[in-house]
């Protein structure tokens, strides 16, 4: 927290180290949200890029305080719901997954994540896409029920009973 703190006030002051460094601390659990969401790697990857260009772009409206990880999640989500709305009028359909996911580890490495993403995937649509967002949000976004409701407009009793019934 204090490191996030650290890292938008050099961001806000002109550093592009500091945005490349934000950029690689959360880039992976973003992708990995936006992949439990869309289960297709080429939106999840496009999503995460788009928050990214929109957080770059609006340095001086970024506050110091809250949780940066949960910020950026919460526009990830928001991001995926706008693609969907506009899918939904477009009807467009397809399931691809693959992952891209890669951040210098090694290539054995790669694969195991690449296959693990793939299953979390594969779980992950057979759900309803509000239970999707819940777990999302409560496993890679670290957020509390209170948080998800308020980002999903519900009751906590309900956020709660999206997550339980996906825990089953």
């Amino acid at each position: 927290m204090i490191e996030d703190r650290l890292l938008i006030w050099r961001f806000k002051v002109g550093s592009q180290d500091a945005l490349r460094r934000i950029y690689e601390k959360y880039k992976n659990d973003l992708l990995k949200l936006a992949l439990a969401l869309t289960n297709d790697v080429n939106t999840a990857e496009d999503v995460v890029q788009d928050v990214f260009v929109g957080f770059a772009q609006s340095a001086a409206r970024i506050q110091t305080s809250g949780n940066l990880k949960k910020y950026l999640a919460t526009c990830v989500v928001n991001r995926i719901r706008n693609r969907r709305r506009d899918q939904q009028r477009h009807e467009t359909a397809g399931v691809n997954v693959k992952c891209a996911i890669y951040d210098g580890q090694r290539p054995e490495q790669w694969v195991i994540l690449s296959e693990e993403l793939e299953l979390l995937s594969s779980a992950m649509a057979q759900i309803p896409y509000e239970q999707r967002e819940v777990v999302g949000l409560y496993m890679q976004g670290g957020m509390t029920f209170r948080q998800i409701a308020k980002v999903q407009n519900a009751s906590i009793n309900t956020v709660q009973g999206r997550l339980s019934v996906w825990l089953k």
